[in-house]
């Protein structure tokens, strides 16, 4: 298709494809099903696996992800060339599969891991496997062609992160300044708070200071300082003492975190921030998706809008295996 026609196609699909999903008041749906086997159905409408239900809670996770993978390239699919940022954020499947193929290589496993499927989009030749320098050769993550230790596994699935953030930044600098802005702005914040998450994980879970979680952070630089586009509004919180309520009321996403009591003992808790952050972005994603019809924005905020879903339905059928009760993250 020409581009204007394929624009038109994908973005009806794309609403189509919306009004089936369990977003919004819809997600609901997810947290009422009583069981795995319900929870399959409502979702796949097949046959339920006649598998143990720590099994099957895997293969609802593992479906689910390949048919919103599969769902996303039949809107790529569309068009005779997509613009960098709608493969990009396909590519973010290509990080991963390389750190599971790194970490299956580095426990000595001879068989490849399950890995996500992204066909024609991939940048890895899996074809290749087990020699990790084939599989990422003539990829952007070419680098990585040697089997990590057990020592360097952790700083070079970090660069992995770097990179990958990066990459998603620079395509989206490449759209046409028509279209620019609004993906501009939620990719932009998407990468800001995932900065803010990691560098709040960082310094509660790991006690590490300011420098130090700096130099881990996904900046437009190696050393990112305040005023980085990308780490500033992370580099900046490092100042705020993660057991004082008051040093973060002010805070530009004290929404995000959990409240404080007068009095009370007090501690940030990244897994707040972390959930609520993507029920934020899912809701400005979804305000976003209809008003900017016909551009680039339209695959960008599907594809936010749908890994939310995907992010709702593991969590769910995680619920259902250790019978618990989970929240539910419209």
């Amino acid at each position: 298709m020409d581009g204007t026609s394929a624009a038109a196609y994908v973005y009806a699909k794309a609403c189509g494809m919306l009004s089936k999903s369990f977003i919004g008041a819809r997600a609901d749906k997810l947290f009422a099903a009583r069981s795995l086997s319900d929870l399959w159905t409502l979702l796949f409408k097949s046959e339920v696996p006649l598998v143990p239900e720590a099994l099957l809670a895997k293969q609802i996770e593992e479906k689910a992800e390949q048919t919103f993978i599969d769902d996303y390239i039949v809107l790529l699919d569309a068009f005779d060339k997509p613009d960098p940022i709608s493969v990009q954020l396909l590519r973010f499947y290509d990080y991963n599969n390389i750190k599971d193929i790194a970490a299956a290589l580095c426990e000595g496993k001879t068989e490849m891991p399950a890995l996500a499927n992204i066909g024609k989009y991939s940048a890895l030749d899996y074809n290749a496997w087990p020699d990790i320098a084939a599989i990422t050769q003539n990829s952007p993550m070419a680098w990585y062609n040697t089997v990590p230790s057990w020592n360097t596994q952790y700083e070079m699935d970090r660069r992995l992160d770097v990179q990958y953030i990066r990459e998603l930044w620079e395509a989206v600098r490449l759209l046409p300044k028509s279209e620019r802005a609004p993906v501009e702005h939620i990719i932009g914040e998407y990468i800001v708070l995932e900065n803010c998450i990691w560098a709040i994980r960082l310094a509660v879970y790991y006690g590490m200071e300011k420098e130090e979680i700096i130099g881990r952070l996904a900046g437009e630089k190696d050393m990112p300082d305040k005023y980085d586009r990308l780490a500033g509004e992370a580099v900046r919180i490092l100042d705020r003492a993660v057991d004082t309520w008051h040093d973060w009321a002010d805070w530009k996403y004290v929404a995000l975190i959990n409240s404080g009591e007068e009095g009370s003992v007090w501690n940030l808790d990244p897994r707040r921030i972390q959930q609520a952050a993507g029920v934020y972005l899912n809701r400005k994603a979804l305000n976003s998706f209809h008003r900017y019809p016909f551009t680039a924005n339209v695959l960008v905020t599907w594809f936010k809008i749908k890994k939310h879903e995907l992010n709702c339905i593991r969590t769910a059928a995680e619920g259902m295996r250790l019978n618990t009760e989970v929240p539910v993250n419209r």
